[in-house]
């Protein structure tokens, strides 16, 4: 062979080679929520959020040790069912995978985050029920508000504002559900509320008519649901239908515009629910967030896109703060530290949920959720 072309061919291979070398660095962020089944809009919207800050962070550029990285998202359905959640978090550690956003029920969450401790997973999650805390994973952080804070709030506001005497509550048995009818019931006693009736049901349920005609009976003023949009917005459907014309309360779960599809109620759905975070469109973060998440997907976000697309800014910021992709230097820096978001303030005690969380009573204004009051 031609010399000339031996070097030709040989400087060649170390021009590709350099190339290689200055390749972005890609972190890729596993995601865990239901895009597919009945809570699937919920799943979408948090998938959303997250890709736009993706997009954002991206477009900002990131160097870490001096060289540039690009995020990526992961993306897995859990479909709301904890055994798939388990496998899929044991996928994520088997195939090394550093960092998680979600997973977004509490019933999946709990299973889960075992195996992602394990792995040393660093692990943002909006799931609710306190327990997910209790465990002491040092790798998990919560960026949602607990049940503690959502139940509590809703009973507050049911006496304070609303004039609840009495209340029927139902919950769906799942993790969130109880955990969250659970905190609502301790705070209504203390609040004056007596509790008429307790009620339970499945989060794949679709006819609740045996447990309403007892809840009729017992002349309850107000009902609380424990539980997700699929079920209660049906619900409140078949609840005006037996002319139980009381205010349907609930916690995160039914604060979705689907509640308001699914039950088909035209005009005041007389419905009140809780949700982690300031009022968005309050805060000029909050208003610029809806306006690009609008402008990214032609619709509205939903209950937990904020919260998504925190987690995802608040990693890469820390990543960035620490210069590192270590999981132990990334838990450090968010257990001590600071970041305001679109939601609000993430810092963290020592059980990794948030020091202060406030959180927002909506109502229903047609298919549009609509916030009240911040408490």
């Amino acid at each position: 062979m031609n010399p000339s072309l031996i070097r030709s061919a040989l400087l060649a291979a170390c021009l590709a080679a350099a190339g290689l070398g200055h390749a972005q660095e890609r972190i890729r962020v596993g995601f865990l929520s239901p895009v597919t089944g009945p809570q699937a809009a919920n799943g979408v919207d948090n998938r959303d959020a997250a890709l736009l800050a993706v997009k954002e962070i991206n477009a900002r550029g990131i160097k870490v040790g001096g060289k540039p990285v690009q995020f990526e998202l992961d993306v897995h359905d859990d479909g709301a069912d904890p055994k798939q959640g388990v496998q899929i978090a044991q996928g994520l550690a088997d195939r090394k995978v550093k960092f998680v956003l979600g997973p977004y029920n509490s019933g999946v969450a709990m299973p889960a985050s075992r195996v992602l401790a394990e792995a040393d997973i660093v692990t943002f999650t909006v799931a609710s029920n306190p327990k997910i805390t209790q465990q002491g994973y040092r790798n998990l952080f919560r960026i949602g508000a607990s049940d503690n804070q959502l139940g509590t709030k809703m009973a507050v506001y049911a006496a304070q504002d609303l004039k609840i005497k009495t209340v029927a509550v139902i919950d769906d048995r799942t993790a969130y559900g109880q955990g969250v009818a659970k905190e609502f019931m301790e705070e209504a006693k203390r609040q004056g509320i007596k509790v008429v009736t307790n009620e339970f049901t499945t989060d794949k349920a679709t006819d609740f008519t045996a447990i309403l005609t007892s809840v009729r009976a017992s002349k309850a003023e107000a009902v609380f649901y424990g539980g997700y949009s699929p079920q209660g917005g049906p619900m409140l459907r078949q609840m005006r239908a037996l002319g139980l014309n009381v205010p349907l309360l609930g916690g995160d779960g039914i604060c979705s515009s689907e509640t308001a599809v699914l039950s088909q109620v035209a005009g005041n759905l007389n419905a009140y629910c809780t949700q982690g975070g300031s009022m968005l469109d309050k805060s000029d973060k909050g208003q610029k967030f809806i306006e690009r998440y609008r402008a990214e997907y032609k619709r509205d976000p939903l209950t937990y896109a904020a919260a998504f697309y925190d987690g995802m800014q608040l990693l890469a910021t820390a990543i960035e703060a620490t210069q590192s992709t270590d999981a132990k230097k990334i838990i450090d820096h968010v257990a001590k530290g600071k970041y305001l978001g679109v939601s609000g303030e993430y810092s963290y005690d020592d059980k990794h949920d948030l020091r202060s969380s406030a959180v927002t009573v909506f109502t229903f204004k047609g298919k549009d959720v609509v916030p009240l009051k911040s408490l």
